[in-house]
């Protein structure tokens, strides 16, 4: 799904304009991002938490040469989805997988 398919979804389930959907969805994005840069996490019950995690220090190889690099650890923005949110999904992959 792109995100102008969600404005367009987010528009139809909420009842509203699109330009009011992707303004809302637009400062959703905003407000997790800026969190996310102060170290904050997000957490919408339910749904699932936004926070940063730290990558730890790996060995990695250049494709075109072969040679062996150090890849420095590093924070990554990640999602734990919540418990609601997983097993909605999960009986959904069950219905699936029973056809």
């Amino acid at each position: 799904m792109t995100k102008s398919e969600l404005v367009a979804a987010i528009a139809e389930k909420a009842g509203i304009r699109k330009k009011d959907a992707e303004a809302a969805l637009n400062a959703f994005i905003a407000v997790v991002t800026e969190a996310l840069k102060k170290g904050e996490k997000v957490e919408i019950r339910g749904f699932g938490t936004f926070l940063m995690k730290e990558r730890a220090q790996r060995v990695a190889r250049n494709p075109k040469t072969g040679e062996k690099v150090t890849v420095p650890p590093k924070l990554v923005p990640a999602f734990k989805p919540g418990k609601d949110l997983k097993e909605a999904t999960e009986q959904e992959l069950k219905k699936k997988r029973k056809k």
